[in-house]
């Protein structure tokens, strides 16, 4: 809370006026955050053009929101602020499976991706790859940077989930 209290240029007292813990002051910052990150999403779900633009759109947020954050932040959130850990799993696991949900079927309905695809295995195909990335076992961070693993894997993502209509267009997107 020094530290913190120091960086916005404010007492401790201050702080404490706000919240009355570290724990406090992260739950106030991870529940703002992730409602940003959800209105955003679905801002992009209402104004994309179809389902590969949606899910491109929100790749690219999630890129640049935490594209550079060391994993060691993840670490200690989850071994520091269990409560704030299990906030963002919940999210995950709620509303952005529900949303990659959505998209698939979207995706489908529109003629974009593949008919054949199971959408609650591949839904959860990429919803638990973060999990993956952040946990740092398999991709160790610096080796691994996550902006660069997250855009590999959605890019993976999206190839498998395409039919030949959706191939075109996201070849064509991506040479823009």
């Amino acid at each position: 809370m020094d530290d913190v209290a120091r960086e916005l240029g404010i007492s401790k007292k201050t702080l404490y006026k706000y919240f009355t813990d570290k724990n406090e002051l992260v739950m106030g910052i991870l529940n703002a955050k992730l409602e940003m990150d959800t209105h955003y999403c679905l801002s992009c779900k209402n104004s994309s053009e179809n389902a590969i633009d949606e899910l491109y759109n929100i790749s690219k947020f999630v890129l640049e929101q935490v594209g550079n954050i060391n994993p060691v932040v993840f670490f200690d959130l989850k071994k520091y602020h269990p409560e704030g850990w299990d906030l963002m799993r919940k999210h995950k696991w709620d509303f952005i499976l529900n949303s990659i949900r959505e998209n698939t079927l979207r995706g489908i309905q529109e003629g974009l991706y593949r008919s054949d695809l199971d959408i609650e295995i591949t839904s959860r195909l990429y919803v638990s790859t973060t999990d993956i990335i952040m946990e740092g076992n398999v991709y160790p961070w610096p080796e691994f940077q996550f902006d660069k693993v997250f855009a590999e894997v959605v890019r993976f993502h999206m190839y498998g989930l395409v039919n030949e209509k959706g191939l075109t267009y996201l070849n064509n997107r991506h040479n823009q």
